[in-house]
């Protein structure tokens, strides 16, 4: 037995146990069947942003390949047909994950599952930050409605579902009504004083919230994330911390680019422009003046299929968990995003959000590749920097070879070489997931 197969059973030893116990856990449950159930509107909005962005936006790679920018005048303006879908998916996810976790939830504790959702829903928007004041009147932003407010919205859910089932058995608490009542109308009653305490508690967290950030909750979780960054230079040690940090924030359902984009445009904006104007006056990267940025190390080497460098998740899944029906069908489905790096739908349809048995993988094979993209390019200079913005939907294997100027095949070589590394960290995980959930369907665990 090779040293690789005795490594992948001691992991599986202690991880599948760990997973099936997590499995039966109702809070990680409730969790992890939310994003189940949410899943197909995730697939639709990733879907939707592969057409608009690969597709419909004149720097997309599709459109890219076929010009489809000189063929279609005015192509971005199409977009716009499709941005509604976007609005109604991926753009509300923290509300359908509010929503569902409060469900599922109230649901395993027996308590009363629509009234839990919609107080949770209800609790979300009093913590949510206020209206902004516009010419045309008052509007709530969406920066928090998406992907960006999940964990939060995760929080909310999961104290509404505890509590709420728990508060409504205390008969101290519910208004009896007479007999002749319908169930229904009844069953409202008895939770509306419970529904006002859990209210009125959100407001007052929310008020005292105020006074350390102008947002409330939202803005301090995003305030305590940004404040450490602000003052950190160009360099491998730089994104690295970025890197970690950024797959960190992701499973914990905050999305990690957005969350941290503002502080590394600020911190790479100049070098990125300096790199741009030497490889129009040069026509080459070799030389570049600032090759250890952002874009030239984690976008180029440890991105391949989005956060988490997931394509090699995908080619994980195929390989060890072709059993595992679950795993294998979204594999399926989150193929084709991937290989432009849209990857919604492994970070809800696994889930890879809040599932601990792929938080490891999930920040090693982005380290792997920028440990990789760092070599290559500064370290041993076997291939030239990837300095060339060829568009975030290029697939990741070929950002190495175009990002430095598509004429080194040594760049595609080391592109294939970082999907290699991340499938194969991945794949203890993946074959401990599988093993997992084949046992939690074989034990009937609902």
């Amino acid at each position: 037995m090779g040293a690789m197969e005795k490594m992948q059973e001691k992991m599986e030893a202690t991880l599948v146990p760990f997973a099936a116990k997590l499995n039966a856990q109702r809070h990680v449950a409730a969790v992890r069947d939310a994003f189940t159930l949410a899943f197909p509107l995730t697939l639709a909005g990733s879907i939707i942003v592969l057409i608009n962005y690969a597709v419909l936006s004149p720097d997309g790679f599709i459109a890219k390949i076929f010009r489809l920018g000189s063929l279609i005048p005015n192509l971005a303006d199409y977009q716009a047909i499709f941005t509604p879908i976007i609005n109604g998916t991926t753009n509300i996810m923290s509300l359908l994950i509010v929503f569902l976790t409060a469900y599922k939830l109230a649901e395993a504790k027996g308590g009363d599952k629509l009234l839990a959702s919609v107080c949770a829903i209800g609790t979300f928007f009093i913590i949510y930050p206020d209206y902004v004041v516009t010419e045309t009147g008052n509007a709530l932003p969406m920066t928090f409605m998406g992907s960006q407010g999940i964990f939060v919205g995760i929080i909310i859910a999961l104290l509404i579902g505890e509590f709420l089932p728990a508060m409504a058995k205390n008969k101290k608490l519910c208004i009896k009504m007479p007999d002749s009542v319908p169930p229904a109308v009844a069953q409202s009653f008895n939770l509306v004083i419970p529904i006002i305490i859990i209210f009125v508690v959100a407001a007052i967290i929310n008020y005292l919230l105020g006074f350390i950030s102008e947002g409330g909750i939202h803005y301090v979780v995003y305030d305590a994330i940004q404040a450490p960054f602000s003052s950190l230079g160009g360099n491998i040690v730089t994104i690295l911390i970025f890197a970690v940090v950024q797959q960190f924030l992701w499973i914990l359902g905050i999305h990690g680019p957005n969350t941290l984009s503002a502080i590394r445009q600020v911190m790479f904006a100049e070098a990125d422009v300096a790199n741009l104007a030497y490889f129009g006056t040069h026509g080459t990267t070799v030389g570049t003046p600032f090759p250890i940025t952002w874009g030239c190390i984690n976008d180029a080497f440890g991105n391949t299929g989005g956060s988490g460098a997931t394509l090699g998740l995908i080619i994980a899944i195929f390989l060890v968990a072709r059993k595992d029906k679950q795993q294998t069908t979204i594999a399926k489905l989150g193929l084709a995003p991937s290989l432009f790096n849209i990857n919604e739908p492994l970070m809800f349809g696994l889930p890879i959000v809040m599932n601990p048995i792929y938080a490891i993988p999930f920040i090693l094979a982005p380290i792997s590749g920028n440990i990789i993209g760092y070599l290559s390019t500064i370290v041993f200079k076997i291939i030239p920097p990837a300095t060339v913005n060829v568009g975030w939907t290029t697939p990741g294997f070929l950002l190495p070879f175009l990002g430095s100027g598509g004429t080194n095949v040594l760049s595609l070589l080391i592109g294939i070489l970082c999907v290699v590394v991340s499938t194969l960290i991945y794949l203890p995980f993946v074959s401990a997931a599988a093993k997992a959930n084949l046992l939690k369907q074989e034990e009937g665990i609902e």
